[in-house]
């Protein structure tokens, strides 16, 4: 079973990482990844631990314990697809390019409100600016706005 381990001290050696996890059974490898400018640690890393049984235990002893004054996360690592499939559910905040639904701040693609490119939703300038692009939406249909108006053809 492949582990997740999160919050982890950036000191923290991958020798001592695999050790927490000895205790519970035969650990395959462990891994801390870290930045590959830098080569610091980016404080979560992956345990690969060959018997199920063991490695449950693992997770359920370790989640939440304190290393080095931290609280580690430790749980159960879900694969990404090898295909570039995504999992379903939505984007939504924070500069995404894509995804299904979401919503708010600098999407491109999907639904949403606000400064969205893509998809349907609103914008806080909505109106009827440029044919169905309202707001600062880039494509599909948007909504109203608390600015509204029509754009003037000619200058």
């Amino acid at each position: 079973m492949n582990i997740f381990v999160g919050s982890l001290p950036f000191s923290l050696e991958e020798a001592e990482l695999k050790g927490f996890f000895e205790e519970y059974g035969e650990v395959a490898s462990a891994r801390i990844i870290t930045d590959k400018f830098s080569g610091r640690s980016k404080g979560f890393g992956f345990i690969e631990m060959p018997n199920d049984e063991e490695a449950k235990k693992a997770i359920e002893e370790l989640n939440g314990a304190e290393v080095d004054g931290r609280t580690i996360v430790v749980n159960e690592s879900i694969e990404k697809p090898k295909d570039g499939t995504r999992r379903p559910g939505g984007g939504g905040g924070g500069f995404n390019r894509g995804g299904a639904g979401g919503g708010g701040g600098f999407n491109r693609g999907g639904g949403g409100g606000g400064y969205n490119r893509g998809g349907s939703g609103g914008g806080d300038r909505g109106g009827d600016r440029g044919g169905d692009r309202g707001g600062f939406n880039r494509g599909g249909s948007a909504g109203g706005g608390d600015r509204g108006g029509s754009r003037r053809s000619s200058y």
